[in-house]
């Protein structure tokens, strides 16, 4: 029936999709709770204005909008979970001490899909280091979404940084631009065209172009460029980052990317792994607009890693007859077992999708 047709790029996650979903969000999650990130739920929904206020570049025309019969104020479904951690920082968790870790996990949704991504709803885990935007507080959150991705079982991973500021700094310092200028030179780097970089007056721009690939080289390529001592300490803090980082991650560099670091400043960077289509996630420092507070986190995609999951991994099931022993179940359940209780004598225990069968308290193989 052409009613029971989703939206485009909506979908279901069937029992063993959302099993194993459920079980690599855990694991992220726990991976976080270790590290003292306390996890927090902000609700779906939220005026339009407070989700639009908090960061940089956040456009609220890509969320969906309605208008609150209550106060008949617009309200809006969250398309990232990042602003609303930034509201929680600045309002109910203003008084408490910095820096301050949270994490969370939730679904959000957007109005529209693109080309490279055609999901319009997914799952968003991640965490935010609040309070300082540091090379220390870079460092622990890439590393954090490294673990993270590590303990749901995903590798070998990549990581790109970017320095999202880079055109900003640059054309307020060593190579003037006005801001119209500018705004031409951050589209021509986009595309990466050297002939419309010098077409609108970005020459000086055009190192960072190749300034790309496999970190050593690219990041001796950074350096070369002349820029007057105003990428001295970005360089030192993405060296010292990747240090910390060592093997544990093939590392990158793309200094001028853009995409996805809308309200991102001097560091940002995108999660890969192998045979994953796109980016896992992405993360980088920011300022929580209202307060001016810095920030650093990641947010990652497990939806993307899917195909990537183990769904046919058969999980033991115990079948419980009728008239078994209550008790029996009871215990074993605390022991791990899951369990399914007859409702009748007609039933088909392996086409119920159970492993094992309760007899004389104990579980025996079907």
């Amino acid at each position: 029936m052409t009613d029971d047709l989703l939206p485009e790029g909506l979908a279901d996650n069937l029992p063993e999709q959302s099993a194993v979903l459920t079980q690599a969000m855990r694991l992220a999650l726990d991976a976080m709770d270790a590290h003292g990130y306390d996890r927090v739920s902000p609700p779906l929904i939220e005026f339009e204005k407070s989700l639009g206020q908090r960061m940089d570049g956040l456009q609220t025309r890509s969320m969906f909008r309605f208008v609150d019969p209550a106060s008949l104020r617009t309200l809006a479904l969250r398309s990232d979970i990042t602003p609303q951690i930034g509201r929680i920082a600045a309002t109910a968790m203003a008084d408490s001490a910095r820096p301050l870790r949270l994490c969370y996990a939730g679904e959000v949704a957007r109005i529209a899909a693109d080309q490279l991504d055609p999901v319009r709803q997914r799952l968003q885990i991640g965490a935010e280091l609040i309070g300082s935007d540091s090379v220390a507080a870079a460092t622990e959150v890439v590393l954090t979404a490294i673990e993270a991705l590590d303990a749901v079982g995903l590798g070998p991973l990549s990581v790109d940084f970017t320095l999202p500021d880079l055109v900003t700094t640059l054309a307020s310092s060593t190579f003037p631009l006005s801001p119209e200028q500018a705004d031409k030179v951050r589209r021509e780097l986009d595309t990466k065209d050297a002939g419309g970089l010098k077409a609108v007056g970005g020459e000086a721009f055009l190192p960072l172009i190749h300034a790309a690939g496999p970190f050593p080289d690219a990041l001796e390529k950074l350096r070369a460029v002349d820029a007057g001592g105003a990428l001295g300490s970005r360089i030192e803090g993405l060296e010292q980052i990747a240090a910390a980082i060592g093997d544990r991650a093939r590392i990158t560099l793309d200094p001028t990317e853009r995409h996805g670091f809308e309200y991102q400043s001097w560091f940002g960077f995108t999660l890969y792994a192998a045979n994953v289509r796109g980016a896992l996630g992405r993360g980088g420092t920011y300022l929580i607009r209202g307060t001016d507070e810095p920030a650093t986190g990641f947010s990652i995609y497990l939806g993307q890693a899917l195909p990537l999951l183990d769904t046919d991994e058969q999980r033991d099931m115990l079948y419980l007859p009728l008239g078994h022993d209550r008790d029996a179940g009871t215990r074993l359940r605390a022991e791990g077992w899951r369990t399914l209780r007859a409702l009748s004598e007609d039933e088909d225990p392996r086409a119920l999708g159970c492993t094992h069968r309760l007899e004389d308290g104990a579980p025996q193989p079907i």
